[in-house]
């Protein structure tokens, strides 16, 4: 039995999104201009018609009633920052999905700092008793000229307060970094800005992943003319290790470098495993020559 979904590809999702129900609720990303992402270039950004969504929603679960499937516990709306849809939108999406998915718990989305910003405290905890209770957000650096290099859009300040707005009315944060997008020339500034803001937010989860220069972006370009001096290995396990020491995380945060892109896997519970953290990580820095990765001890992971 063929899944009934024909997505307008491509399409991605958070690795801890794997076995969540996907539904397109809007195309592309409403920014599409950071210069190290090709995710959405081929795409006009645009919020698809509901009676379409819904019509969908019913394909799924028509679907999974009739192969014995049980209903999904957990959906993400796609595409790029699906939080950009309009509040009305976003209701009327995720009260249809509750009423037809009983199993349902969660309801997630990627967001930019802009789009936390444009929504009232009201609108976000409208959204949030209707299960839509977790954003990720691509922070990616928490340095201000870093920010502006790669065309983020936003400022760590705006990241800041976005996060602070969906915290107070309740939802769930994973915001995610990226080792050496400051290149050479901005990793100081990179390593110290991105611990203080995170520290500031606290979120409940926390990823690092490593800056790879994607063919076709104007990062690419970027390193080619000589305007950015990508990372060694060796640097760029230097910034994980003074990353995961500045952080001051008061409150329980699930961190995780696990990524395709990362030279190493490493993960824990701030502040619980802090210690343990920064010992591997440093461990592994120390113990990398240039351009080779270290020895993994698993006892660490």
């Amino acid at each position: 039995m063929q899944f009934p979904i024909q997505y307008q590809e491509p399409v991605y999702r958070p690795p801890s999104e794997g076995r969540s129900l996907l539904i397109q609720l809007t195309i592309g990303c409403s920014h599409n201009k950071c210069t190290y992402c090709a995710m959405y270039r081929a795409k006009r950004y645009s919020v698809r018609p509901i009676e379409k969504v819904f019509e969908e929603i019913d394909q799924v679960r028509h679907f999974y009633k009739s192969a014995g499937v049980p209903y999904p516990e957990k959906v993400f709306l796609c595409d790029g920052d699906a939080l950009a849809a309009p509040t009305e939108t976003l209701l009327r999406v995720c009260q249809y999905l509750n009423q037809s998915f009983p199993r349902l718990r969660r309801i997630s989305l990627y967001a930019t700092a802009n789009n936390m910003l444009e929504k009232s405290q009201e609108e976000l905890e409208f959204l949030r008793r209707e299960k839509l209770n977790l954003a990720y957000l691509g922070m990616e650096s928490g340095n201000d000229q870093v920010l502006k290099r790669i065309v983020k859009g936003a400022s760590s300040e705006e990241m800041i307060k976005g996060c602070q707005n969906l915290k107070e009315a309740g939802w769930k944060l994973s915001i995610i970094a990226m080792l050496g997008v400051g290149g050479r020339e901005y990793s100081e500034q990179h390593i110290k800005d991105t611990a203080r803001v995170i520290s500031k937010i606290s979120p409940q989860f926390f990823s690092l992943l490593t800056t790879v220069a994607v063919p076709g972006t104007p990062l690419e370009t970027m390193i080619q003319k000589g305007l950015m001096s990508p990372l060694t290995s060796k640097e760029i396990l230097f910034e994980l290790y003074k990353i995961s020491e500045g952080l001051n995380v008061q409150s329980g945060c699930i961190f995780r470098v696990n990524h395709v892109s990362n030279l190493v896997p490493l993960g824990g519970q701030l502040p619980k495993d802090k210690e343990l953290i920064v010992a591997t990580a440093r461990q592994w820095w120390e113990g990398c020559s240039e351009g080779i990765y270290p020895n993994i001890d698993p006892s660490h992971l």
